[in-house]
């Protein structure tokens, strides 16, 4: 019997990129897409993820469950909180997009960083990582780097100016911890750029390891 992933994302720009993913990987799945991207400008906008933006986000999942998925991914960092809660209230299984990619980097090394161009996505994203490492039961060292300014210089038209202050603070990352989690999906294409003197340690994103993931468990 086939099965039919779910996608729930907050930017249209991470279509391509899940279209891409799953259907080298789950040729055999089927995929739908659910769009809104007035929930990460709301997270943006207030500083955090208030109470009733989770509420919509546990609205859109429930949606998907309606639509026949039999599971379901949360591809935004910013509101895996309320991705946690929907799990409790659904009936198939809901994966928030960047949990697979936190036991990856607890089972890598002990020192772990943790990089991103939001505060809205660095604090959720370092939490978890921390709670993976509870769940299994290592001490970790965490440190997290925000990119100031490179996610304005992004939605302002200068992916540049972007890609050079990451490419730094990954550069400047490597030398002290065993492996690098990217907090964003845009920073990917970063890492595929870099030369190979400066990827000294493994820098993880999360749509390609949340995929394998899926792999596994579809």
């Amino acid at each position: 019997m086939q099965k039919t992933l779910g996608l729930i994302h907050t930017s249209a720009t991470l279509v391509p990129v899940f279209q891409q993913l799953t259907s080298k990987a789950l040729p055999g799945v089927k995929v739908f897409n659910i769009v809104d991207d007035s929930l990460i400008a709301d997270v943006i906008r207030k500083g955090e993820l208030t109470a009733q933006t989770a509420r919509r986000v546990v609205d859109y999942v429930g949606s998907a469950e309606n639509a026949g998925a039999d599971y379901i991914l949360v591809t935004c960092s910013s509101i895996g909180a309320a991705v946690e809660a929907s799990a409790q209230l659904t009936r198939v299984p809901v994966l928030r997009v960047d949990q697979p990619m936190a036991d990856l980097a607890v089972a890598k090394g002990k020192k772990i960083g943790v990089i991103a161009t939001l505060p809205t996505t660095l604090a959720p994203t370092s939490d978890l990582v921390r709670r993976r490492a509870a769940v299994a039961g290592k001490h970790i060292e965490l440190t997290a780097r925000l990119c100031e300014g490179a996610f304005e210089a992004l939605m302002g038209g200068d992916p540049a100016k972007h890609d050079q202050m990451v490419a730094a603070a990954l550069k400047e990352l490597s030398a002290q911890v065993d492996v690098i989690v990217l907090a964003q999906a845009s920073m990917a294409r970063v890492v595929e750029a870099l030369p190979e003197a400066d990827r000294r340690v493994p820098i993880l994103a999360s749509p390609p390891t949340a995929i394998a993931y899926l792999q596994q468990v579809l």
